[in-house]
């Protein structure tokens, strides 16, 4: 018999997840006096927020210091038993510290914390058991209190690691919204990757890359052929003289057309008969998430790229793909 058949897989792990969900409700009443004091606290410091921990406590630090830091409030970690090791040099007198554990009685909790009170530092406990020596010690509790570990035994740290991610969560993001940390600031601080790509990249970036294909609105059918071909996006644009754009001609406007009955024979049909007035367009400046928006919403593959209403080029559904957007 395999071993998973033993037990309800799914009632198992939305057992796990309720009691975890609870966890997280429990935590709206700790979001208090003492909450808005550790907000103040850390926004009116002149140094850091040094964030520290044992354990698992100690990876859920870390995980709040690369939220803050990429959310505009300057942290860094300091591991508990380092700290007590000869990296307690990494705190500054305008240092605030918080201190992360869930029954604040660890051994080198209780060794670190005398070492931080003698250096006069801010000193904040996101404590699970308010009773604790760290929470008697602290300048300010962050109360992540759990009922019940969603651990069978009560034992795993599972609600309790939950319970602090959220909590510090919460402290990042209006931490974020005091300062008016917008998308801007965001995309200054992730320039790589994909969500760095979201923020930064303009259509104006992409469109240049690729071909131009343009006819006057008097071209034949095989002048526009021949561009379609030649420039290999599968559209051309329809401009004047002054390349203002008065509309669009795909691939599949050309096939549409041989489907239809016309009373012209082809050599006479002009570019102004087929083209497609009011096409989709972007500006030059928008951001190419923006662009990928439009492609889906309409479900096509291509926009004109546009300055007001003159004509610059076209940004295509591939050029998207290729930079990791999709």
């Amino acid at each position: 018999m395999s071993v998973v058949s033993t037990i309800d897989i799914k009632s198992v792990a939305t057992r796990t997840i309720t009691r975890e969900a609870e966890a997280v409700a429990s935590l709206l009443p700790m979001v208090n006096a003492d909450f808005e004091r550790a907000v103040q606290a850390i926004v009116e410091t002149k140094g850091r927020l040094v964030v520290s921990g044992i354990g698992k406590s100690a990876i859920i630090a870390q995980k709040i210091v690369a939220t803050l830091n990429s959310t505009g409030t300057p942290a860094i970690f300091l591991h508990a038993a380092d700290a007590i090791h000869g990296d307690l040099g990494m705190i500054q007198q305008e240092d605030v510290v918080l201190i992360i554990s869930k029954s604040g009685e660890s051994p080198e909790i209780k060794v670190l914390v005398p070492l931080i009170r003698n250096f006069g530092n801010t000193l904040i406990a996101m404590v699970g058991n308010i009773e604790a020596y760290l929470a008697r010690q602290a300048d300010i509790i962050l109360n992540t209190t759990v009922s019940q570990e969603a651990c069978p035994n009560n034992l795993a740290p599972t609600s309790s690691t939950t319970a602090q991610l959220v909590m510090g969560d919460a402290l990042a993001v209006v931490l974020m919204e005091l300062k008016g940390f917008g998308s801007d600031d965001f995309a200054r601080f992730h320039p790589g990757g994909t969500l760095g790509k979201k923020l930064y990249l303009h259509v104006s970036d992409l469109y240049v890359n690729n071909e131009c294909p343009k006819v006057l609105s008097t071209a034949s059918l095989k002048q526009v052929i021949v561009e379609i071909s030649k420039k290999r996006l599968g559209a051309t644009a329809v401009v004047d003289t002054n390349d203002q754009l008065l509309g669009v001609i795909t691939d599949g406007d050309l096939r549409r057309m041989l489907e239809k009955s016309i009373t012209l024979q082809l050599d006479e049909i002009k570019a102004a008969e087929i083209m497609t007035k009011h096409p989709k367009t972007i500006h030059a400046d928008a951001l190419a998430v923006e662009a990928l928006d439009l492609l889906r919403q309409y479900d096509i593959t291509q926009l004109v790229v546009t300055t007001g209403s003159t004509y610059l080029g076209f940004i295509h559904l591939h050029d998207l793909v290729r930079e990791g957007l999709i």
